[in-house]
C-alpha cells in the first residue's frame, strides 16, 4: 500500500572552472553557449535524454571567468560521485571542467545555502599579451589610491551607484567582508568578498576605482556615492574578461 510519501532524488554539488571567453554568461539562453546549458546538455546525455535543471551559486556574465563556481542538481544514478563527475566532464567542452562532485543533504542549496562569495578582478600594468583574455590592461595604476578607495566599501552599504536597476530586488545592500588590491609584478589585482553582490557590480566598482587611480574620478566623489546612494549616476565599467569568481562558502 502506497503511502503517498515521495522519496527525495540524491542531490549533488559540484564546483566548476570555466574559461567563459567563448560563453554568454552562465544562465541558460535559447540559441546561446552558456555554462549552464553546457553542463545541462552534459548531463542529459548521462541521463539517457531526460533533462536535469542544475542550480547556480551565481550568475556570472558574458566573458567572466570562474575556479570556483558551485552548482546542485537531484539525480537518481547508480555512478558515485567520483564516476559521475567524470562522466559529466567526459562530454563538455574542454573550456568547462568539473573539478569536485560531492553528495549533499536534500536541503542543500547552491544560491540560498551561500554565505559569502570571493572574487578576484586582474588587471596587467605592462603590455604582456598572452593572457589578453584574462586580463584588464590598464596601464600603470597608484596601489595606495585603489586601496584607500576599496577600503571605504568594507562594511554594510546599499550599492545602488554600482549596480544595473532590478525591481525584483527588495533592497541592495551587501556587507562588504574584505576589498583590497595587491600587486604581484605588473599584475594588479583586486579581491573582495560579500554575503551577495548585484548585477556588475564588481565591474563597476573596478571600473571607478581604476579611474580614480588615473586622476579622471575624485575619490571622494566615489566614496560619496557609498554614503548617498543614488540611480543613474556617472560611474565606470570595467571589461569582463578580468573578473573570475573563485569561491563560494557555506556554512
Amino acid at each position: 500500500m502506497s503511502t503517498g510519501l515521495s522519496i527525495p532524488l540524491p542531490r549533488f554539488k559540484i564546483q566548476i572552472q570555466y574559461d567563459g571567453t567563448g560563453f554568454r554568461g552562465w544562465q541558460l539562453q535559447k540559441k546561446e553557449r552558456t555554462i549552464q546549458g553546457e553542463i545541462e546538455a552534459a548531463l542529459k546525455i548521462i541521463n539517457e535524454g531526460e533533462m536535469i535543471r542544475i542550480h547556480g551559486a551565481g550568475r556570472t556574465d558574458t566573458g567572466v571567468h570562474s575556479t570556483g563556481q558551485i552548482a546542485h542538481f537531484d539525480f537518481q544514478t547508480d555512478l558515485d560521485s567520483c564516476e559521475l563527475k567524470d562522466a559529466i566532464n567526459g562530454n563538455l567542452p574542454r573550456d568547462i571542467r568539473v573539478m569536485e562532485c560531492l553528495v549533499v543533504p536534500a536541503e542543500f542549496h547552491a544560491r540560498f545555502s551561500a554565505t559569502r562569495r570571493h572574487y578576484l578582478y586582474r588587471c596587467r600594468m605592462d603590455d604582456f599579451l598572452l593572457d589578453r583574455n584574462y586580463t584588464w590592461h590598464t596601464g600603470p595604476m597608484d596601489c595606495n589610491i585603489l586601496n584607500q578607495a576599496a577600503q571605504s566599501i568594507i562594511g554594510n552599504h546599499d550599492f545602488t551607484s554600482f549596480s544595473r536597476n532590478n525591481e525584483d530586488l527588495d533592497h541592495r545592500h551587501c556587507i562588504i567582508l574584505d576589498s583590497f588590491w595587491n600587486e604581484d609584478g605588473a599584475l594588479i589585482n583586486y579581491h573582495v568578498s560579500a554575503n551577495r553582490f548585484l548585477h556588475h557590480m564588481v565591474r563597476y566598482l573596478v571600473g571607478t576605482m581604476v579611474e580614480v587611480s588615473r586622476g579622471k574620478y575624485e575619490l571622494e566623489r566615489y566614496k560619496n556615492l557609498i554614503d548617498h546612494p543614488a540611480e543613474n549616476v556617472h560611474i565606470y565599467k570595467a571589461p569582463p574578461r578580468g573578473l573570475v569568481l573563485t569561491r563560494v562558502d557555506y556554512d
